[in-house]
């Protein structure tokens, strides 16, 4: 994660657009096609809900043409539906992009960013934060 991957008070209309603006950024840093991101970001949400509880959601896939992991956090204006396990609306979101194929090192990174946003210093920051800096700072802070 660099420290333009992290977006915050950006306003999304619904689970949908969230998809579609996130899908807009990656696609951009990354150079791949936006409607393959977009497709398997959908085709996992009808697996289940990346919601977690609460207010984040982590949606993941792996892309053809991502060549290494990605991630973008974006912390929400105002929350949204998106059909979490707890049925919270979710404001704070990470999405991660990993190459096909890799799905140890993609769970490995799925696994690392739960942990890091399920911490209530870390989602106390994100939440509270005036910059992205200070967001960027703590999300890539090694634990010990």
């Amino acid at each position: 994660m660099r420290p333009d991957d992290v977006l915050i008070d950006v306003s999304a209309a619904s689970k949908a657009n969230l998809l579609q603006l996130m899908s807009n950024r990656a696609a951009q840093v990354l150079g791949v096609d936006r409607s393959d991101i977009v497709g398997a970001l959908e085709h996992r949400e009808k697996l289940g809900s990346t919601g977690f509880g609460d207010g984040i959601a982590i949606p993941h896939a792996p892309v053809e043409g991502v060549a290494a992991p990605f991630a973008l956090l974006i912390r929400l204006a105002r929350p949204i539906a998106f059909e979490a396990i707890d049925d919270r609306p979710v404001d704070v979101i990470c999405l991660i992009l990993t190459p096909p194929g890799d799905q140890a090192e993609h769970l490995k990174l799925l696994s690392a960013i739960s942990r890091k946003l399920r911490s209530s210093e870390t989602l106390k920051t994100i939440r509270s934060a005036t910059d992205a800096g200070q967001i960027y700072a703590t999300i890539t802070m090694c634990d010990d």
